[in-house]
């Protein structure tokens, strides 16, 4: 039903010439759906996509991207347009709201154009139905909840950009200190942290703004740390002064980019599924909505950087072999080779010929060191540990257990080759393998004592999603961790371009 009150203009015949210039098959496929007649003659759905448009910036859109002002500028002056101004407002306002509700649904960037390790697929949308199913139950006004992504850490991220943009204007200056602060240490520094601190809400009072590190603000620094996923310890270091330096604007845009991700990200998660946030170093399970595991993990340091993608937990290895990879040979094995012929023996590496012969060090021939394959026997200080598990993608990384288990003690984990190392592998293992009777940690223990490399398809279905994300909210807080990859300001420039 129409509102009696909703004004109508009169239904115009559009020339097909006219959609050619916008070089939208999108568009063109719209028009002729509705038989190439104008579609916004009613006052009232014009204001809606108006005020839809307006409103994208609580989802860190941009409304200049769609033209907003010209589109304005067009709907004051509605009555006095003539039949081509009007056929040339209702193409504007399809084309920009069909442009911003596809930036809505896949994000305005296309992260395969931007990243070559980023292997995501891009999910297309219908804007023709959406559009016209929208006009047929005159469900205008609800439309972007169809294309948005329904993911809770997007809603979380809407959140946190509405949080950052209740502050005020951010009047703190940069902390400038070498100096490492620990609790009832005094600092001239200590009178800014606390301004921060107030800033940022993590400190309450103002009464001590004085340059001695009390217990207040000690307490305040620790719940600061734990929302920039540093060691909760009241120390303030290298780390929590640079967390501290970010400015309002500077976390706002790192919201914003964090929003475009999840654009990207899948629409809808499968059943069970493994869902890994790099720059968090955290792994976990999912399993019908709830998080039945979580991992601390190893990610790959900024020169091998683990991959974003999404795939499918495939085979459990059990006692792995290791083949060095042509990196590390180059740089480390073949230059302790040559100065020790046992070097890789004491490791539990052997040389392997074309034909898969084991090669007696003495005889390797160091002019053609490429010529071979450099094996490390399964066993606990395998470097892949005693457990990996496979799932199929273009980079050839996988998760496994590791031989530097003390790593996960540590806050910065992005030390890898780009696969992901998993703190207690086998914990994980047994849930996903989900067979109490073959595969208990017992049974588990003794595959391992074997040595022997076994392979064991995992027949309960489970995605792999190997995301990227630096910010969220939590209980009204916001959340940050450090962009470690380096991406987050680039990004933000390629959006507002």
């Amino acid at each position: 039903m129409s509102d009696p009150t909703d004004k109508e203009g009169d239904v115009v015949e559009i020339d097909t010439l006219l959609i050619t210039p916008f070089k939208s098959k999108s568009l063109m496929d719209f028009y002729r759906s509705r038989e190439n007649e104008t579609v916004w003659q009613s006052e009232k759905n014009r204001q809606i996509i108006l005020e839809t448009i307006k409103r994208c910036e609580i989802e860190g859109l941009n409304p200049s991207d769609y033209n907003i002002s010209k589109l304005v500028n067009l709907e004051k002056s509605f009555n006095d347009l003539d039949e081509d101004e009007q056929v040339n407002y209702d193409l504007l306002l399809t084309y920009n709201f069909e442009k911003y509700l596809t930036h809505l649904h896949s994000g305005k960037l296309n992260p395969r154009k931007l990243y070559g390790n980023w292997d995501l697929p891009i999910d297309e949308l219908d804007t023709k139905s959406i559009l016209n199913d929208a006009l047929e139950k005159d469900s205008l006004i609800c439309i972007t909840e169809k294309c948005q992504p329904k993911a809770l850490t997007y809603i979380k991220l809407i959140k946190a950009l509405e949080l950052i943009n209740e502050l005020p204007e951010d009047k703190t200056r940069p902390i400038d200190t070498t100096t490492v602060i620990r609790h009832s240490h005094v600092n001239r520094e200590i009178i800014n942290i606390k301004k921060k601190l107030l800033y940022w809400k993590d400190l309450d009072s103002k009464d001590s703004i004085v340059s001695y590190y009390d217990d207040e603000t000690f307490e305040a620094v620790k719940k600061f740390q734990v929302r920039h996923g540093l060691t909760p310890d009241g120390v303030i270091g290298k780390s929590t002064i640079k967390a501290l330096n970010f400015t309002k604007e500077e976390r706002k845009r790192q919201i914003i980019v964090n929003l475009e991700r999840w654009r990207w990200f899948a629409k809808s998660f499968a059943r069970n599924y493994v869902l890994i946030n790099i720059p968090n170093y955290s792994l976990n399970v999912v399993e019908d909505q709830s998080v039945t595991m979580t991992k601390r993990i190893v990610v790959g340091k900024n020169k091998r950087r683990t991959p974003v993608l999404t795939s499918v937990l495939q085979t459990v290895v059990f006692n792995p072999t290791w083949t060095v990879p042509p990196t590390i040979l180059k740089e480390d094995m073949i230059p302790g080779l040559i100065k020790d012929r046992n070097f890789l023996k004491n490791k539990g590496i052997g040389i392997y010929d074309s034909d898969s012969n084991e090669v007696d060090p003495k005889k390797w021939d160091e002019n053609r060191p490429r010529g071979y394959r450099y094996v490390q026997k399964p066993g606990y200080n395998n470097a892949l540990g005693v457990v990996k598990i496979n799932f199929p993608n273009r980079y050839s990384v996988y998760m496994h257990d590791t031989d530097h288990r003390d790593l996960f003690e540590r806050n910065f984990r992005s030390l890898s080759s780009g696969c992901v190392r998993i703190e207690e592998p086998l914990e994980l293992v047994e849930l996903l393998l989900d067979n109490p009777k073959k595969f208990s940690r017992e049974k588990m223990d003794s595959i391992i004592a074997t040595q022997k490399t076994l392979f064991i398809g995992i027949t309960k279905r489970y995605a792999v999603y190997q995301w990227y994300w630096t910010a969220w909210s939590e209980n009204n807080e916001l959340i940050f961790r450090d962009d470690i990859y380096n991406l987050d300001v680039d990004l933000y420039t390629q959006l507002r371009n």
